[in-house]
């Protein structure tokens, strides 16, 4: 067991799978792994977040009159992308996903509550109003449990479990990204992605070499 490390899954929900209304590329592919993983219970700690939007959401393309999904406008002060409506509240979307085991989570993480901020990270929100990015409380609840070690995966990978793992590390954890258990938006990314991740010092592993 990783005894002083957490596993973060980052919004492995069906809205972001093929077929979902925010589909990432081949975003299913990482189910059974993840399921895997879960079950092999190899870490003292795993934490699931789970993107959790109200309708009308900021980050909404269909909350902004005259604009479209993907498009960018500023918002508080910072560049938004705005997104189809996705992962809505009490929606099979919004789901973790069904076919993985999620038993052996110690938390769930619910982000992007708040109608007027978006929330890629699991650690902080994006930057509101007052130009801020609030904390979730997952960096003090991770530390309170003696963890200072995380890996993580999920979706997308050039979004939400980057912002996630690029937290995790300026916050003072050690970090690494499951590349193989993220797939992101749209594989172009990918290689900025890697160069993002090495110039940060976040390791780039996959679950079968670094979790053996």
């Amino acid at each position: 067991m990783q005894t002083h490390a957490a596993l973060i899954l980052v919004d492995v929900q069906p809205d972001f799978m093929p077929g979902g209304s925010l589909a990432c590329h081949e975003g299913d592919a990482i189910v059974p792994g993840a399921d895997r993983l879960l079950r092999r219970r190899l870490f003292r700690h795993c934490v699931a977040t789970q993107d959790w939007h109200p309708r009308g959401h900021a980050s909404f393309a269909s909350s902004h009159v005259g604009t479209q999904p993907f498009q960018q406008i500023p918002l508080h002060g910072h560049p938004q992308t705005l997104w189809p409506d996705h992962c809505v509240q009490d929606t099979a979307g919004a789901a973790l996903h069904p076919a993985i085991d999620w038993s052996s989570l110690d938390l769930i993480l619910r982000k992007g509550s708040d109608t007027q901020v978006d929330s890629y990270s699991g650690f902080r929100e994006n930057h509101g109003p007052d130009g801020s990015r609030p904390s979730t409380g997952l960096a003090g609840w991770l530390r309170e449990r003696g963890v200072d070690e995380v890996y993580v995966a999920g979706l997308a990978r050039d979004v939400c479990v980057l912002w996630t793992v690029q937290d995790a590390q300026a916050l003072g954890f050690r970090a690494h990204l499951l590349w193989d258990l993220t797939r992101p938006v749209t594989p172009d990314s990918d290689e900025a992605t890697r160069a993002t991740l090495r110039a940060a010092g976040i390791g780039i592993v996959e679950s079968a070499d670094s979790l053996a």
